[in-house]
């Protein structure tokens, strides 16, 4: 499986924010509207985080990025519904969420949109993220 996946372009259109950053880009362009992001030839992980951060990690490998994320406590953070220890930590973190709608469907290199297989939620930390999820209306937030 590929994690060449990108954050559907619904959901910003519902948020209606710039992000400060993006740590987990693609290489080349994509519909993400953040000032600045740091590829995997960066490793977003070695880097220092600032502002509001929106985070579509690798599916594959989440768990760095969402125990970075948490630290960062500023930001959106797409990811899949996990049974993990990662999983637990949102959970039980300070974070909102809203379990997106199974017909959700991600960009893809191609182009074309496909639907992943996984269920996705939307985590939102930090007092300004929290509130432009509230206001979203991308669903019910717990």
């Amino acid at each position: 499986m590929s994690d060449e996946w990108y954050s559907p372009s619904l959901i910003f259109d519902a948020l209606g924010v710039e992000f400060d950053l993006d740590p987990c880009h693609p290489p080349y362009p994509t519909n993400v509207p953040c000032k600045k992001y740091f590829t995997i030839e960066d490793d977003g992980l070695k880097q220092s985080w600032g502002g509001v951060v929106w985070m579509n990690p690798p599916y594959s490998a989440p768990k760095l990025f969402v125990e970075k994320w948490l630290n960062h406590a500023n930001g959106f953070a797409l990811v899949p519904q996990s049974k993990s220890q990662w999983g637990l930590d949102l959970w039980q973190s300070e974070a909102k969420v809203v379990m997106m709608k199974p017909n959700l469907k991600f960009d893809r290199p191609n182009e074309k949109s496909a639907q992943i297989f996984m269920a996705i939620n939307l985590w939102a930390i930090g007092e300004v993220a929290i509130s432009v999820l509230e206001k979203s209306g991308l669903g019910k937030i717990r």
